[in-house]
């Protein structure tokens, strides 16, 4: 079934098509009676619908460009009737008149694919294959865009510059004289020209870019003179990368000189604020080039299927470190086999790597902890003098359909319906961003959820923070959007990103992270202790709402083995169809937890442990098992996983040493150095020559 949002849409959708048809008929109507009203009408309000759609509905038009009625066909055609209504109304003189007009016409058409073909070359000369940040370009002679109406909005140039032809037109059609139809069309006309010998000028010198070669020898030469040792490579889609910003401060910490190799070019602009150098590389014959770079270890966060595109590369040394650890199957991919290294956090993923036994050696397997947890907090005692603050952090649905994936379906309302029962509990619900995307039931579940938790606020009431409070909230997130959050013009593009994108001011990467604590702070503060959150965006992240929590409720998902570097209670909800020994056996992370099922009970217990540390039996539990999935605390995670990319790098260059060494051992591999000397002093013969330089 679908949603109660679709189906509105939908018809709105079909209403605008519907009304539309409509206009061509009465302006068709009109123009061939004529009935002047009717043809004046359908004539203005065809442009206006048309010119509200591209900018409301630009996928609805998108449908009619795949039949062939696109915007040039539509506004052609609208423009055409036009001609036809003048031509059938009393006081026009077809011959004197209308023919100016329709030449007139013609010309501005002409005019309108002429800019269209220039703004397709202009296109063409300003894209680089590859995208930079962090990184000083100036070198390829970048410069603004010129502006989005002419380079690269067709449909809405030829719409808003048609406007005064269809106004000329329409004075013409009430006062029968062509005067009117001729002014608008020559105002039309002079914006489509002069339009178009403006966006010829970006094919001047001054405003030309680096060609492809050009720009190629100047990444080459920017990787010889930065030489980067260590990087992070992704590649996915728009809602994933916060797979890969959860390692930005990590890989920035490493020794040696860090690079993000990435393959999507909307993915730029999706890597939070950081002062590492990121390139982004789509093709796959340029990526190549990093394989004469000094580039010797590349840590992936994530697979994709052009992961293997990279994996070519022999030179670097590859590291899966993936973007969190649970319990389920879906943490030990066969893909992983590929990679050089397997990072994981503990000895618990190492066993579970050799029980799903999926080829991966456990000599590969490398335990460095999640050092990206260090912002979380240690337990500090039960919550005294305020409501116990709890986190329900349900994981999404997955692709597999299983229904011990996430607890929402199943067990969510009657887990929240019980916390809110409890007046002494505030309640934080901070779901998956990818909930419902797969499953609608979770979607319809989750929308219900939040529904509950505001009409359960709207019953409470309490002390609420001064207005300096939220003063304070609206400084520090003006503080943090300055820092983190590029301004751009909408003509901007990517190459004019890239000279505003240059290098980062030194210490912004701290002052980065200030900011956000700051911010953090200032959010929570900004609400009362009383007060149930639903917390839907990229900020507070998390950590921070660990760091809020006395106890969170989860599925089994990456969640509960971060939250347990905090050592604090926490329980996980069985909606496997399990016993709960079972459940436990299965999954170790659960070990330490409280088990709740779908129908939450258990939930009142969970909460007396909190409130009473006497009541809590699992405490050293949690400790052992906290060692168990995240390893040893000494020495600290972010030490271990230096050591580990050090090591990888050291790998890196033995393979290297040994390459080169079996090279210099084969009869005719020899460096091009060689064979000039030899070739000058006149020892070597022509034959030789030729094999030379064929390798």
């Amino acid at each position: 079934m679908p949603s109660a949002g679709i189906v509105p849409r939908r018809a709105v959708q079909l209403a605008a098509l519907f009304a539309m048809m409509v206009a061509f008929t009465a302006q068709l109507v009109g123009a061939l009676l004529p009935v002047i009203p009717l043809f004046i009408a359908a004539s203005v309000v065809n442009l206006g619908l048309d010119l509200v759609l591209q900018h409301k509905q630009p996928g609805l038009l998108a449908v009619l460009g795949r039949i062939r009625f696109d915007v040039t066909v539509r506004q052609l055609l609208r423009d055409m009737l036009i001609l036809v209504g003048l031509l059938h109304i009393d006081g026009i003189n077809p011959l004197e008149e209308q023919a100016p007009l329709t030449i007139t016409l013609l010309l501005f058409y002409g005019t309108h694919f002429v800019c269209q073909a220039v703004a397709v070359l202009v296109r063409r000369t300003r894209s680089l294959p590859f995208v930079t940040r962090n990184i000083d370009a100036s070198a390829l002679r970048l410069c603004d865009a010129p502006p989005r109406i002419l380079s690269r909005q067709t449909g809405r140039r030829l719409l808003r510059f048609s406007v005064p032809t269809t106004a000329g037109m329409m004075l013409t059609a009430i006062t029968t004289d062509a005067y009117w139809g001729g002014i608008g069309l020559a105002v039309s006309l002079a914006l489509s020209a002069g339009g178009t010998l403006y966006l010829s000028t970006w094919l001047l010198p001054k405003k030309r870019v680096a060609n492809e070669k050009q720009a190629l020898e100047w990444l080459d030469n920017w990787l010889a003179e930065y030489q980067p040792t260590v990087g992070m490579y992704f590649s996915g889609g728009a809602s994933s990368a916060y797979q890969a910003n959860m390692w930005l401060s990590t890989l920035a910490a490493l020794d040696g000189n860090p690079i993000i190799v990435l393959r999507e070019r909307f993915m730029v602009q999706k890597i939070e604020a950081t002062d590492v150098p990121i390139v982004c590389i789509p093709k796959v014959a340029n990526l190549m080039r990093l394989e004469h770079s000094t580039l010797k270890v590349l840590l992936h966060p994530a697979n994709s299927g052009k992961t293997s595109q990279i994996l070519r590369i022999p030179s670097i040394k590859h590291a899966f470190t993936n973007h969190g650890e649970s319990d389920k199957l879906s943490s030990c991919n066969p893909y992983a086999k590929a990679y050089d290294e397997v990072w994981v956090a503990g000895p618990a993923a190492r066993d579970r790597y050799q029980l799903a036994d999926i080829g991966v050696e456990d000599k590969d397997v490398i335990e460095v902890g999640r050092p990206q947890l260090a912002p979380i907090k240690p337990y500090a005692g039960a919550p005294a003098g305020r409501p116990a603050t709890v986190l329900y952090a349900p994981t999404w649905e997955g692709w597999d359909g299983n229904p011990g994936n996430t607890s929402v379906i199943l067990a969510g309302e009657n887990i929240v319906r019980e916390l809110l029962a409890d007046e002494n509990v505030r309640l934080l619900y901070k779901p998956h961003p990818m909930t419902g995307s797969v499953d609608p039931r979770a979607g319809a579940a989750n929308s219900r959820i939040q529904a509950m938790i505001a009409e359960a606020n709207a019953g409470r009431s309490g002390a609420r923070p001064g207005p300096e409070a939220a003063a304070e909230l609206a400084r520090r997130t003006e503080e943090l959007d300055a820092l983190t959050t590029s301004a751009f013009r909408k003509s901007a593009d990517e190459l004019e990103r890239m000279r505003l994108q240059g290098t980062p001011q030194e210490g912004r990467a701290a002052a980065v992270d200030a900011a956000v604590t700051a911010w953090e702070a200032a959010y929570w503060n900004s609400f009362p202790q009383w007060e149930h959150r639903i917390i839907t965006t990229a900020r507070p992240g998390i950590f921070s709402c660990f760091n809020e929590a006395d106890v969170l409720i989860s599925d089994v998902s990456s969640v509960v083995s971060d939250y347990l570097t905090s050592e604090k209670p926490y329980a996980v909800a069985n909606t496997s169809g399990m016993s709960e020994d079972d459940f436990r056996a299965n999954f170790p992370t659960v070990r330490a937890a409280t088990i709740l099922t779908p129908d939450a009970s258990g939930v009142a217990g969970l909460l007396d442990a909190v409130r009473n540390p006497e009541q809590d039996t699992l405490a050293a539990e949690r400790a052992e098992l906290k060692e168990h999935l995240l390893g040893p605390s000494d020495p600290p995670s972010s030490v271990r996983f230096n050591q580990a990319a050090l090591a990888l790098g050291t790998k890196a260059d033995e393979r290297r040493i040994r390459m080169e060494s079996r090279l210099s051992g084969i009869p005719g591999q020899r460096s091009q150095d060689d064979v000039n000397d030899a070739g000058t002093a006149g020892h070597e013969t022509s034959g030789a020559s030729d094999t030379t330089a064929a390798v």
